[in-house]
């Protein structure tokens, strides 16, 4: 079997087809689907049928993705154990993570904080992006866990899975003179008041729209932001009322000078860890999952 072979079919695999693969690869669709179709022939099975436009892995295929899976992680193992001189300092466990951009930045960084406390020197490479976007990293190795406020859908073909980490309920934030504004009690007091929630995009944001149908509020919508720290910033200078995690209530009050005006225990924030992994075995995904179920998110 030509390994080569393997790494273009396994490529493939995890990009979710022929042209996207060619363009990780930098080699043409027809250069790429030829080599795939000598390993097919070397293992006398099809990897991939058609459905509809799409290629989807046949049940030999899914078998062959499991073992290169494996084979290419050990394949890195190799090249870096090999690559370091035999008396060096401890080696720099490089740990690549991917933060979803719906998640708050301060969460972000309660969650990743025990990865930094390990004995062993670690370097943390982080990127921010669509969860979508991330996931797709996630599936070609390039990193070792996706942080999110969703989990996984089964309706996407990513091999991850989910390892819940807590959750926290929301609270809604108002700069001091959109506050003295206000009448009545929470939450009727947001009724005609202007607004700024998460974008369509985040978790939370659906359920904002139906806890405020229930309520029968109509507050003035003025903005809506992927980014969470821009929607706070926005709330900071009294364009509207904001919400947060709760988790993170005394922290915005501190930054921003705002007031927590009140808070939804129906509104509630999940995180999850998303990894390869169904068995956690990376040092930093298991500081940061044993931490976060310690009572991270407790308020």
């Amino acid at each position: 079997m030509n390994f080569k072979h393997l790494h273009y079919f396994w490529v493939a695999a995890r990009a979710g087809g022929i042209v996207r693969a060619g363009e990780v690869l930098a080699t043409t669709p027809q250069t790429l689907s030829g080599q795939i179709k000598l390993l097919e022939a070397a293992l006398n099975c099809k990897l991939f049928r058609k459905q509809g436009r799409q290629l989807v892995l046949t049940d030999e295929g899914r078998t062959a993705l499991r073992y290169a899976d494996e084979i290419f992680a050990l394949g890195r193992e190799l090249e870096e154990a090999l690559r370091r001189p035999q008396r060096e300092a401890p080696r720099v466990l490089e740990f690549r993570v991917g933060v979803a951009d719906s998640v708050a930045k301060a969460v972000a960084y309660r969650l990743l904080e025990p990865a930094l406390a390990l004995t062993q020197p670690l370097r943390l490479i982080g990127s921010e992006g669509r969860l979508g976007d991330l996931l797709a990293q996630l599936a070609l190795h390039r990193l070792d866990l996706v942080i999110a406020d969703e989990p996984l859908s089964r309706r996407l073909s990513v091999r991850a899975f989910n390892h819940p980490l807590g959750r926290t309920t929301t609270s809604f934030f108002a700069a001091p003179a959109l506050q003295a504004r206000l009448h009545g009690a929470f939450p009727h007091c947001l009724d005609g008041m202007p607004m700024l929630l998460p974008g369509a995009s985040s978790a939370l944001r659906g359920q904002i729209d139906g806890w405020l149908a229930r309520e029968r509020l109509s507050p003035q919508i003025v903005g809506e932001f992927d980014d969470g720290a821009l929607m706070t910033a926005f709330g900071r200078e009294g364009r509207g009322v904001f919400v947060a995690p709760s988790v993170l209530e005394a922290e915005v009050t501190a930054q921003t000078g705002a007031v927590c005006i009140g808070r939804s225990h129906e509104l509630v924030e999940e995180f999850f860890a998303i990894s390869v992994e169904r068995r956690i075995t990376h040092p930093a995904v298991t500081a940061i999952t044993e931490v976060a179920r310690t009572g991270l998110f407790e308020v």
